[in-house]
């Protein structure tokens, strides 16, 4: 297998960083996760030159940190960073939102709808892994329309850094229900070309994403709270002698 990888060295350091942040992005690497350049290199075919400069590119970016003499690991955000990032974003997006409206033509119009009616028919038969794919082409393709490739990669690499409260927040029960609206009125208000309505929903639905973030992390920490004060009343009493 090392043969094999040193014979596919024609993967160069950017392209490995690009595999490293989709993976981040798309959860197969967690935070916290140990990276072994000897591992990475096998994986994705790359000599370990190549994956340390990349390593090093995603320490930059905030998706890696390295620890003295423990080597590299995925970063783990903390719940105020990531509303913080949350807040970038709704601005950056906004911008995006707004000027997607101004761009859009009447077949990206039809685009977008078929995006948001798919999103309706996921919500309807509860397939969450539908409507999280839905959720990740409607920003995509507003961010896209827009035209603003620095705000797009910009905002790539906020999104992966707050992955993880992102999969939680979409395992949330009754989650989708309450931002398919949020959703649909985004699509509405780009596909009406109306910038300040789109600027204005892109925020609000992000503003809300935060909140939602915020008090998910909150329900866990009472819900395991209450587990551990079952767990003490269970312990035996120490009889008196």
């Amino acid at each position: 297998m090392a043969t094999a990888a040193r014979g596919s060295t024609a993967v160069n350091a950017s392209e490995v960083a690009g595999k490293i942040r989709r993976a981040i992005f798309a959860g197969e690497l967690v935070p916290n996760q140990r990276l072994v350049e000897a591992d990475l290199a096998e994986m994705y075919g790359a000599s370990r030159g190549h994956v340390r400069t990349a390593l090093s590119e995603l320490t930059v970016e905030g998706l890696v940190e390295r620890i003295q003499n423990r080597g590299a690991r995925v970063r783990s955000v903390p719940l105020e960073e990531a509303l913080e990032i949350i807040e970038v974003r709704a601005a950056l997006e906004a911008l995006c939102a707004s000027r997607a409206a101004t761009r859009i033509t009447d077949g990206q119009i039809q685009d977008l709808r078929e995006i948001g009616r798919r999103m309706e028919r996921a919500v309807e038969a509860g397939d969450q892994g539908a409507y999280a794919q839905g959720n990740t082409d409607l920003h995509s393709t507003v961010i896209r329309l827009s035209g603003q490739q620095t705000a797009a990669a910009t905002i790539d690499r906020l999104r992966a850094q707050a992955v993880r409260f992102q999969y939680r927040l979409f395992a949330k029960p009754g989650r989708a229900l309450q931002s398919l609206p949020e959703h649909l009125e985004i699509i509405e208000a780009v596909c009406s070309r109306d910038p300040e309505r789109a600027s204005q929903a892109m925020e609000v639905h992000l503003l809300s994403v935060g909140a939602a973030i915020q008090e998910s992390v909150e329900e866990a920490g009472q819900e395991a709270g209450r587990e551990a004060g079952q767990e003490s009343s269970r312990e035996p009493v120490p009889s008196r002698s």
